[in-house]
């Protein structure tokens, strides 16, 4: 058992030495008790420092509200549209001409909606072609390259007849679409079905597909009975 000084009655006071029967000092009581007694405020622990304030109720408060990442801040997108410049009928048809090709009737159905009353169609149509913006011989040659290997002819010439162009046009389009009619009817059918019917129902069915298609009879016969075929019995 280890020995100690013995505790003494005798303690320390703030206004000098405590004298024996004095019990205004207890070595045991908490040490806020006693200042508390002496007159002191209590020491402030770190959880009551950093307990929240309650703020005067009359006291404006201001919040930052969340915007979603890319979204448009109030009235800006209205600010940008009554800023932004209104589009000139020419420059809403440089617009689509510059994705692909037009005719000159699908152009003009395209911008009727927005002519306003002192503009003239008509006028911005033929400075177009004058500037060679705009051509059906150009649209027709597109169109064809688009469906070529697709359609047969008398489908692409239906579509270009649509379109208004002029009669030497599609009658320039429809003698080229028959010299390569046979070859990419072929094309077609090998895709689709790869050897020759055998019995009447697949043939009518093979048949059926390649009219729907656009390609003549006599290509679809053809293609039926065998080119090797044809070409021997020619």
């Amino acid at each position: 058992m280890r020995k100690g000084r013995p505790l003494s009655n005798v303690g320390r006071h703030p206004d000098g030495p405590c004298e024996e029967g004095d019990d205004s000092f207890d070595p045991f009581e908490s040490f806020d008790a006693h200042d508390r007694a002496a007159g002191h405020s209590p020491r402030r622990t770190q959880s009551e420092s950093s307990s929240p304030t309650v703020s005067d109720p009359s006291e404006t408060t201001y919040t930052r509200s969340r915007r979603i990442p890319g979204e448009a801040k109030p009235g800006q997108d209205e600010a940008q549209q009554s800023q932004r410049p209104e589009r000139s009928l020419k420059g809403r048809a440089l617009g689509y001409l510059s994705r692909r090709e037009y005719s000159r009737v699908e152009l003009a159905r395209k911008l009727k909606p927005f002519v306003e009353e002192n503009e003239s169609l008509d006028a911005v149509l033929d400075a177009l072609e004058a500037e060679n913006w705009l051509s059906d011989s150009r649209f027709a040659q597109s169109l064809i390259h688009r469906r070529s290997s697709r359609l047969g002819a008398s489908r692409i010439v239906g579509e270009l007849k649509q379109h208004a162009l002029d009669q030497a046009l599609v009658e320039e389009a429809s003698a080229q679409l028959r010299e390569t009619e046979l070859a990419r009817a072929q094309a077609v059918w090998r895709k689709k079905f790869g050897q020759r019917p055998a019995t009447p129902a697949e043939r009518a069915k093979q048949a059926r597909f390649l009219a729907t298609r656009g390609f003549s009879g006599a290509t679809i016969g053809k293609i039926l009975k065998g080119i090797d075929e044809t070409l021997s019995d020619e």
